[in-house]
């Protein structure tokens, strides 16, 4: 099914108009439900390993192939990627960390963290981390993490953010404005029969970082200090 997935959005890179899609909806929408089954069959197997999972929904989860063109320069009506944000609380719009699927022709990835986080709930998860930075480059210099998932990604600021010393060890870290990772894939890697299984190994090494993050989140979330 992935195979077929990518194969679909090839095409719909040169022929990203309204015309083609169409034309060709019908095809799209057991691509749709095929990646539906995908996704629900992650739950499942993350579910085993993380049992904050279970029970999220395959349509709280899956990103719409739609763009929103009102505010964009790019008017191209449809994205060239298969998104699904698997998370508690929300899916997609859940502010904790999760397990995210992106499946777009060469470049493929899977990851996770918190991305693009409200300046309140930023600022607290630079406070725990930086108040329990042992713990946190623990995991993220973890042998078994590190193999798959280099480094934290995403913008960061130029200086130290307010509040913290500038020579601070590890100030880089508090510099993120997110605080995720990834793991590229190659499209080969979803043509495996056990490419669930796979995947799923890939996640539960996610698990220590994601635990960290959703402590600060929900500790933040359930607090007074929003």
């Amino acid at each position: 099914m992935v195979a077929q997935i990518l194969e679909f959005l090839r095409e719909l890179e040169h022929n990203n108009n309204r015309d083609w899609f169409q034309k060709n909806k019908a095809r799209y929408d057991v691509l749709h439900k095929g990646h539906m089954e995908i996704v629900q069959q992650l739950i499942n197997r993350i579910a085993l390993f993380d049992p904050d999972i279970a029970g999220v929904e395959v349509k709280e989860c899956l990103f719409r192939i739609y763009r929103d063109i009102r505010f964009s320069p790019n008017k191209l009506p449809y994205k060239t990627h298969f998104g699904a944000y698997i998370a508690a609380r929300g899916g997609r719009n859940s502010e904790r960390s999760g397990y995210y699927l992106h499946l777009e022709p060469d470049n493929c990835f899977m990851s996770g963290g918190v991305w693009m986080p409200q300046p309140k709930l930023l600022k607290k998860l630079r406070q725990d981390i930086y108040d329990h930075i042992d713990e946190f480059v623990g995991i993220l210099e973890n042998p078994s993490f590190k193999e798959l998932y280099p480094a934290l990604e995403g913008e960061t600021l130029k200086r130290t953010p307010a509040g913290f010393p500038p020579d601070f060890e590890h100030e880089e870290i508090i510099r993120h404005k997110d605080f995720c990772v990834s793991a590229s894939k190659p499209d080969r890697f979803f043509y495996a029969k056990d490419w669930i299984e796979q995947a799923a190994d890939c996640y539960e090494r996610l698990l220590p970082f994601t635990r960290f993050l959703n402590y600060s989140v929900d500790e933040y979330s359930g607090s007074a200090f929003q």
